[in-house]
């Protein structure tokens, strides 16, 4: 099996576009010695081979506008550069007289005095606003310096300083300097979000980027001054999810073999200093296949594209062709990496570039690991640079100071206006129509009255509601409402037949919009608990996240006292019908399942997928506080997605409980969370326990007519656990079904999850983790008596899991220390199967 994986994956990646290698661009490149400005000044400071000269005595500089000198005082051991600043009240610019279009790079520094710490200001150059709103905060201790890569395509490179309304701007220098030719390529890899790739014909040597991330892999700080560009290079380690999985190689003492003629990399594109220092895997056993990956963890804008340059050199190898393996961007998208097909010379660098879509989880993992057919099983990555491309929609006052749109690919024509003027000009026609139709047809009409004729009057709803008229949230029209008629359209007025199920916010209607779009509609019942907050709160958390592992919000009505959720449409239902049925007046269940094992086992990873996303995956977790199996559903393919968010509950970053009455369902509530009445994610990790013994007795959280030690299934259930004895409690259906090794890991999960006291149960990320790991040995070949679990090493670091996070937990040769709640574990892979 293992070698069929490794055939298909093969397969993939070589039908895989090939990435964009470096092309020779430093032939005729010297270092410039312009610009470099002091600003404020009229002396010259020398920073190692350059000087910064005044921009009071400078002939190739020039300003429009008005501004200041300024001298401060700073601390010892700061660059001259810094003594001066150029504060501008108004807006104001410099025109640089460039002798050479091309790519620039652009450097502001930025240390105020203590008076300049309110500046507020947008920066604008060569056309691109690349700083908005821009403020130095008060606590920094240390310059602040913004890069930039810029186009410039005439003879003058303009920057201009814009003060926001009643304050000010400054600078301390300036850099700016034409780049080799090609440095910025004019197409790469493109990654999206899913996965998919293709080379694009986006022509990036039109676009600006910002630097977010330059990082010297396997070594120290690199300063400007031992930077062939001027650079700064920081360390790794910090960015290493397991910093166990990897260790430096020993700085490389020969002669780098630079060779731009072959396809490499040139002294420019990364000093010496990034090429012969390098990260490898940490191989603790020689004999061992040791397929596992490298994870980097690097912080980003949650909606950028992003340009990524990895820097690569086999300092590694004593040999040609000894290592071959692969690098994974956000585990989703894998590219073969062979360095001798590239420069066919040891300690050759080079590098490779891609166009990185954000999957909107505010990071990129950029992973490296082996290939099966690799002579050495290693990987390695020396040098790792992030930079995003700037907002081509941006608003871009011209030579004139108008506002234009500046489009960088896109050009629209005189014709293509007028079109676009005349589709305005009959929209505004139909919208004017439709708005007098509506005045001469008020809701009282026949729309209202056809709801009634199944649903309650519109008095009764008034007691759950905060008026009785209209809408009750007026703050809240996201661009989602939705209009009483189509809901009444989509379910034939709320027929009785399209009725699917009745919760604690009400009744839940299948219906079909006019599109033909398949949905579901949950409508509020008087009486039923849930109210106005809940509907308001599932609204809101709603709108703000998207993921393929929560069902999604097409839209809300709350006209005429309905309050009313349409949500896509799940044709599996709950997860809880797919596992048993229960008979509530006699107390009696009993299974029903056809889900296999392998299946069950995908629904919950694909639930804790969910859930992990909205303990970490947003500007402040959510914490759902209703996981149980019937919020859970299954789409035609047995997808699992969490539902029902009427009683989350969101914080900021560094939450670390929410202080509230308790709330959720009974067999599911955290007996933390009910002692103290702090609700925690690890609130919603103890009611994920519970549905994994759900998952695997097929039976219910409470069943009150079992004898009394079997009620609770989260005790009853632990308790077989602790005796090792989980396979007697399991569903009739997966008898025999389930390898051993599988088994324990789950019962493993399950204890973990179910621990009393919150400190003492994973994270989200964890168990996802433990989750993957079980469908893995349910597939693995390995026998049981292969583990040791009382040995030194983990049994999962030596048998490799398809593009699973690692555990924190991993021992290799001393025990990894646990990581913070908000990461995300390095990916191993086995045999290259993603």
């Amino acid at each position: 099996m293992a070698n069929l994986l490794s055939f298909f994956t093969f397969l993939l990646l070589s039908l895989l576009p090939l990435p964009s290698y470096s092309m020779s661009s430093s032939a005729n490149y010297t270092f410039p010695q312009n610009f470099f400005i002091n600003c404020g000044s009229d002396s010259s400071v020398p920073a190692g081979m350059t000087t910064f000269y005044g921009d009071m005595n400078s002939d190739s500089v020039t300003f429009s506008g008005h501004s200041r000198s300024a001298k401060g005082s700073i601390s010892s051991g700061l660059a001259a550069i810094y003594e001066t600043a150029r504060i501008f009240r108004q807006d104001s610019s410099y025109e640089l007289e460039t002798d050479e279009t091309g790519f620039y790079i652009v450097r502001f520094h930025f240390f105020p005095f203590p008076d300049l710490f309110n500046a507020k200001f947008d920066i604008l150059a060569s056309g691109f606003l690349v700083l908005s709103n821009f403020t130095v905060p008060s606590n920094v201790t240390c310059p602040v310096i913004k890069e930039f890569l810029l186009p410039v395509k005439d003879s003058k490179l303009k920057i201009s300083f814009k003060p926001q309304e009643s304050s000010f701007a400054f600078v301390n220098a300036i850099e700016a300097f034409i780049t080799p030719q090609y440095f910025i390529p004019e197409s790469a890899t493109h990654v999206t979000r899913q996965g998919n790739s293709n080379i694009i014909n986006k022509d990036l040597s039109l676009s600006a980027l910002t630097v977010i991330h330059r990082i010297n892999v396997g070594g120290s700080v690199i300063t400007p001054e031992n930077d062939t560009m001027r650079r700064y290079w920081l360390p790794d380690d910090t960015y290493l999810i397991i910093k166990e999985s990897a260790k430096n190689h020993s700085m490389f003492s020969d002669s780098l073999n630079y060779d731009t003629e072959e396809g490499g990399a040139s002294g420019y594109d990364a000093p010496d200093f990034v090429y012969k220092t390098a990260k490898e895997m940490n191989i603790v056993d020689e004999t061992k296949d040791n397929l596992f990956n490298i994870t980097w963890h690097f912080e980003v804008n949650k909606n950028g594209i992003f340009f990524v340059r990895l820097h690569f050199c086999d300092i590694i190898s004593q040999e040609r062709n000894q290592t071959n393996f692969n690098v994974y961007m956000n585990g989703v998208f894998g590219q073969p990496i062979s360095p001798y097909d590239i420069v066919p010379k040891l300690a050759a660098p080079f590098y490779i570039d891609f166009v990185v879509d954000s999957d909107g989880s505010g990071f990129m993992n950029i992973s490296v690991g082996p290939r099966s057919e690799s002579r050495t099983k290693n990987a390695f990555l020396n040098g790792v640079e992030i930079m995003q491309l700037i907002d081509e929609g941006g608003s871009v006052p011209d030579e004139n100071g108008q506002t234009k749109n500046r489009g960088l690919l896109i050009i629209v024509g005189a014709t293509v206006g007028g079109v676009v003027a005349v589709l305005i000009l009959v929209s505004a026609v139909v919208i004017l129509f439709c708005l007098k139709s509506r005045k001469a047809k008020p809701v009282e009409s026949v729309d209202w009255r056809v709801v009634n004729a199944n649903g309650t009057s519109s008095q009764s709803r008034t007691t759950v509601r905060t008026s009785p008229i209209g809408s009750t949230t007026p703050d809240m029209n996201l661009g989602l409402k939705i209009p009483l008629a189509q809901i009444v359209y989509a379910t034939d007025n709320f027929d009785p037949k399209f009725m699917i199920g009745e919760g604690g916010f009400g009744k839940v209607y299948k219906g079909t919009l006019r599109d033909g779009v398949k949905v579901a509609v949950k409508r509020s019942e008087p009486g039923h608990g849930q109210g106005l907050m809940e509907f308001q709160t599932e609204i809101t958390v709603l709108s703000k996240i998207r993921h393929q592992r929560l069902v999604s919000l097409i839209g809300y009505c709350d006209e005429r006292n309905e309050m009313i959720l349409v949500y896509e449409f799940m044709e599996k239902g709950t997860l809880r019908e797919h596992l048993y049925s229960s008979n509530e007046d006699v107390g009696k269940s009993s299974s029903r399942s056809e889900l296999s094992w392998d299946q069950r086992l995908e629904i919950c990873i694909g639930a804790a997928e969910g859930l992990q996303y909205l303990h970490t995956g947003l500007n402040g977790p959510i914490i759902h506080r209703d996981i149980k199996s019937t919020n859970i559903l299954l789409d035609e393919h047995y997808v699992a997605k969490v539902a029902d968010f009427g009683l989350s509950k969101s914080g900021p970053l560094d939450l670390t409980h929410i202080s509230t009455d308790v709330k959720g369902s009974f067999g599911y509530l955290d007996p933390d969370y009910i002692r103290c009445m702090q609700l925690t994610q690890k609130s919603d990790v103890y009611s994920f326990g519970v549905v994994l013994l759900e998952v695997l007795c097929a039976r219910p959280a409470v069943n009150t007519h079992l004898p009394r030690d079997q009620v609770n299934l989260a005790e009853w259930g632990l308790s077989w656990q602790k005796e090792n004895q989980l396979e007697k409690i399991i569903d009739p259906m997966l008898a025999g079904k389930i390898k051993p090794n599988s088994l324990r890991k789950f019962g493993e999960t399950i204890e973990k999850c179910l621990q009393e006291y919150g400190t003492d149960r994973p994270n989200m990320v964890d168990v996802l983790w433990d989750l993957k790991y079980a469908l893995q040995l349910q597939h693995s070949a390995i026998l049981p008596q292969e583990f040791h679990e009382d040995s030194t090493t983990d049994i999962s670091w030596q048998l490799a899991l398809p593009g699973i996070p690692r555990l924190p937990s991993i021992n290799v040769s001393t025990s990894i220390a646990s990581a913070s709640e908000s990461e995300v574990f390095s990916q191993l892979v086995i045999d290259e199967a993603r």
